[in-house]
């Protein structure tokens, strides 16, 4: 059973910024790649940005040079820190791990860009 609990997210102006992390638990390989998607409001889930076990990123075009994804191997965690956040940011943001075997989900944790 893999586990991932998101926190981090939260109401912001346009221009703000937030942190948002995730936690792995459970039983996955140490070869994964994590990462962010996003659901906005009657669309569908779209990725954000991913990160290999080996540090090697990947990022939507919408969010490079705002959004920045890193993780700690030693503590199986990922976070997003995204800056100068705009309205179309506004989506549930959901934590991913992906190994050989399978996919995992986080719960996914809301995050609201309006002044």
């Amino acid at each position: 059973q893999v586990q991932l609990v998101e926190s981090g997210g939260g109401l912001v102006q346009p221009g703000g910024s937030l942190r948002l992390s995730c936690a792995a638990s459970g039983n996955f390989f140490s070869i994964n790649t994590m990462g962010w998607y996003r659901q906005g409001p009657g669309k569908e889930r779209e990725l954000v940005t991913t990160i290999t076990s080996g540090g090697s990123t990947n990022y939507a075009d919408s969010v490079k040079g705002r959004f920045t994804i890193s993780r700690d191997n030693t503590k199986n965690t990922v976070s997003l820190q995204m800056n100068s956040l705009k309205p179309e940011d506004t989506a549930v943001y959901y934590c991913n791990l992906e190994d050989w075997r399978s996919i995992y989900w986080g719960q996914g944790t809301q995050v609201t860009v309006s002044s």
